[in-house]
């Protein structure tokens, strides 16, 4: 058995020279032995004096991930943590694809235990706790902690404290050694250090502090214990506070629930706002869309008229053959109390200008005339109306359509579809095919363009793009518009 000894400073590097000239001698795992420096004497050790056999490949090549891995877990307190990454290190040789097998045993033990690793030093930066030493007539103030790691893991926090603390003079003492920053000058000590002075007087403010920030409404017992286990609680000044703030926890939340103002249910408020007012429909009728559209914008039937910015009425010539009735306004449309000028709006243009129409040629309008939103940050999320909503609004699709006296009605969408037939459903199995509504009108379903923008999949988005603009080419001759005949060519 070969006994390999590490030093004190800079094992980790150690190992890797001595465990790469080794393997590149083919030397099996069973025959080496490393010990760290604080390790006994084996028994064995020098019993196989034999020289090595000479190195039988120039190179080896084993991929990062295995460097990385072997750089955490090497500072793992088990005995045979060397052994055990030695013996990872010849099977990743024979097999390069090894790193990536979670279910091989050896290197699963090796991930578990660089893991561990990793956590020690999670716990080392969090649970430090400097204690100041500054005498009279110093110009750095000097620091000292007292920490217990599970792990070899005080030289590899050395980095983090340098830059962390590097304007102060400060000692680390643990039972597995020292790491000391002196007037810049940094020292690492694998021996035992004593115990430095275990208060300060900044930690009576410190304490005070803790239990003033302490919410007993958030307390959470198991997570609390799962990130600051028991274990360094006697280091850490805080810790005695902890059992009696637990143990008082559900008293005081009780009092801040006590302390709280009382507000007053959320359906009182809404029994404490203004109805709604239904706008009084002239006794003749509308004589015109101008006299329509300015009864519209003082509408207040249902509550989306408290948040949207404006009334989108339709826009176009009075009787036209065509009529376009979408959902409902959206961010942009809401702004500019304009229907379909947002990306939706361009994508509908285009599919007029294919079919040879001018926005100008056909009236537009909307199912709903409020934007419907949930407020999110500085956006606007769409909302889609609901039931009640499209049916109280459908009062003014109603007044528009007798004023505008379409040839054909196109809806688009479900939304649409439900207001004009009272059925918004198989929109993609009605679509393109001609229905008539409750009183006898000519419509057409097809799709509403803003679904097609949300549609996730581009080739698909691209498909239903080709479909919106054949249903409106149908639209056209449906309707007899002039512009039949130019759309039947294209």
């Amino acid at each position: 058995m070969r006994e390999q000894r590490l030093p004190t400073v800079g094992s980790f590097a150690v190992w890797r020279a001595q465990a790469r000239d080794l393997a590149l001698r083919n030397v099996p795992a069973e025959e080496v032995s490393w010990r760290r420096h604080d390790a006994p004497q084996s028994l064995l050790s020098g019993v196989d004096d034999a020289p090595l056999p000479p190195p039988s490949v120039t190179a080896l090549n084993v991929p990062q991930s295995f460097l990385d891995l072997a750089e955490d877990a090497a500072c793992h307190s088990a005995a045979d943590a060397h052994d055990l990454l030695y013996g990872l290190l010849l099977c990743v040789v024979k097999e390069p694809g090894l790193m990536s097998n979670p279910a091989d045993p050896l290197l699963a033990r090796v991930q578990a235990m660089a893991k561990s690793v990793r956590r020690d030093c999670h716990k080392m930066k969090a649970f430090v706790r400097f204690r100041e030493l500054t005498g009279e007539g110093t110009e750095r103030r000097r620091f000292a902690a007292w920490f217990e790691p599970e792990h070899y893991i005080v030289e590899r926090m050395a980095g983090f404290f340098t830059r962390r603390f590097a304007d102060m003079d400060w000692l680390i003492a643990t039972p597995r050694g020292s790491l000391s920053f002196i007037a810049g000058a940094l020292a690492f000590s694998a021996e035992e250090a004593a115990r430095p002075p275990d208060h300060d007087d900044v930690e009576t403010l410190w304490r005070t502090y803790y239990g003033s920030i302490f919410n007993p409404a958030r307390l959470k017992v198991k997570a609390m214990t799962a990130e600051m286990p028991k274990k360094y609680w006697k280091n850490l000044p805080e810790a005695a506070l902890i059992p009696d703030l637990i143990r008082t926890a559900s008293e005081r939340a009780q009092a801040m629930r006590n302390s709280m103002p009382t507000l007053p249910p959320a359906h009182l408020e809404k029994m404490k706002a203004p109805a709604v007012q239904r706008p009084a429909e002239p006794a003749g009728g509308f004589q015109n869309l101008g006299e329509l559209h300015d009864s519209a914008r003082h509408c207040q039937r249902c509550d989306l008229c408290r948040h949207a910015t404006q009334t989108v009425c339709g826009e176009g010539p009075q009787q036209v053959r065509l009529m376009f009735v979408g959902e409902q306004p959206g961010d942009r449309e809401d702004i500019e109390g304009r229907p379909f000028v947002g990306p939706a709006g361009q994508l509908f243009d285009e599919a007029l200008a294919q079919a040879g129409l001018a926005r100008s040629a056909v009236y537009v309008t909307n199912a709903v005339k409020h934007f419907k939103f949930l407020p999110r940050g500085k956006r606007r999320i769409h909302q889609r109306p609901n039931t009640s909503e499209i049916e109280i609004c459908r009062w003014w699709v109603t007044q528009e359509i007798e004023l505008v006296q379409p040839g054909l009605l196109v809806a688009m969408g479900a939304t649409a579809l439900l207001s004009l037939t009272g059925d918004g459903s198989r929109v993609m199995a009605r679509r393109g095919k001609p229905e008539r509504t409750a009183d006898g009108r000519l419509l057409l379903p097809t799709l509403h363009p803003s679904a097609i923008l949300r549609h996730p999949d581009q080739e698909a988005a691209r498909e239903l793009i080709s479909q919106l603009h054949q249903d409106i080419r149908a639209a056209v001759a449906l309707a007899g518009h002039p512009a039949a005949a130019s759309a039947a060519r294209q």
